[in-house]
């Protein structure tokens, strides 16, 4: 699998296909844990667990099962911080290490146009006025906010909704504020899904400011990554 670097390196992220059987490397205790799952759904688990396992292997951990707690947060080895995603297609994870990353948030989508009517739901008022339509039309917005989601609920256990996220594409920000709480965000896109990163680095000394810059502006800060049509790259 190829393994793409964040962050200095210190986060790892990879990516693939789901493919047929991908549910037959679930271990015994990630079957049971899905309960009664249909096999679809086994199967993208299956593929977000591979590329999760061989990310930890990138850090010297032999293969072991990853299961979740009772809210769905996934369990990993002791000083490791880690994130799962897929859709119908395609499957991700990113892991680090906690000395290095304090909370770590992944989301991958189709890259495609939202469906009418998502943009007031996904969007703040503030986000609404700083980016245009093109921009807001395409899931950046969404998948950012899930991934910060993500990487904000294992610290705070607490549910937030899209209004509750404003996130900063240009600077690379996602800001939770009825929480004062602030992730880096990376957006990265192949040619067929959009993946969002949201993480935050542990603190020593004064905490982030977060600010929007004034006016409307159409952003590209996407980073694009190896297509998945090669059938050699990770899949999750």
């Amino acid at each position: 699998m190829e393994i793409i670097t964040f962050a200095q390196r210190k986060i790892l992220m990879g990516f693939r296909t789901i493919e047929p059987a991908d549910e037959d490397t679930l271990a015994p205790s990630e079957v049971a844990a899905s309960g009664r799952a249909v096999a679809k759904v086994r199967r993208r688990s299956g593929t977000a667990r591979i590329i999760a396992r061989t990310l930890l292997s990138e850090l010297g951990f032999p293969p072991m099962p990853i299961l979740k707690t009772r809210l769905g947060v996934p369990i990993w080895p002791d000083g490791v911080v880690g994130s799962l995603a897929h859709h119908d297609t395609v499957a991700a994870a990113a892991i680090a290490q906690r000395k290095n990353i304090e909370a770590l948030g992944i989301d991958i989508e189709p890259d495609e146009p939202l469906p009418d009517g998502l943009i007031e739901l996904i969007a703040t008022p503030k986000e609404q006025s700083m980016y245009d339509l093109p921009l807001l039309r395409r899931r950046d917005l969404f998948v950012l906010k899930e991934a910060v989601y993500k990487a904000y609920f294992p610290m705070h256990h607490r549910m937030l909704e899209f209004q509750d996220v404003e996130i900063d594409i240009g600077s690379r920000s996602g800001y939770v504020p009825k929480a004062h709480c602030a992730f880096s965000v990376d957006l990265l896109s192949s040619s067929t899904s959009v993946i969002g990163l949201a993480y935050k680095v542990p603190l020593h000394g004064a905490g982030t400011r977060f600010a929007f810059p004034d006016g409307p502006r159409s952003n590209q800060a996407r980073t694009s990554v190896c297509p998945l049509a090669h059938p050699q790259f990770g899949r999750g």
